[in-house]
């Protein structure tokens, strides 16, 4: 259980650590964000959990092909915030995201990588 406990600790110290960060300046602030941080814990997770090396490099390749669609929110997000405030702009942009990784999955699916 205190390993448990010691993983939600590390990992929502990394979230609050990106948040300060980002407050204090916005280029380091997302900077940091960008870095895999939250993927290269889970790759840690699953190592010391020893799991197979199979599924640690899965979990990176799935996560590579998982990104893609992500990105075009982080450039509406921007232009949307004030235009239409904060909650519409997210919900916008994560409607957006599901339709981008929608057309992904079947993009990718034409060549034999199977996401969904």
């Amino acid at each position: 259980m205190s390993w448990l406990i010691t993983k939600y600790l590390l990992t929502a110290g990394v979230v609050v650590l990106v948040s300060e960060i980002a407050k204090r300046s916005d280029k380091l602030g997302g900077l940091v964000a960008a870095l895999p941080l939250v993927t290269i814990l889970a790759l840690i997770w699953l190592y010391v959990e020893d799991q197979p090396t199979a599924k640690i490099a899965n979990h990176a390749w799935y996560t590579f092909w998982y990104v893609v669609p992500t990105l075009p929110m982080f450039l509406v997000f921007p232009v949307l915030l004030p235009r239409i405030g904060f909650w519409p702009s997210l919900l916008a942009c994560v409607i957006l995201t599901l339709i981008c990784f929608g057309i992904w999955a079947l993009v990718l699916r034409r060549v034999g990588i199977e996401l969904l």
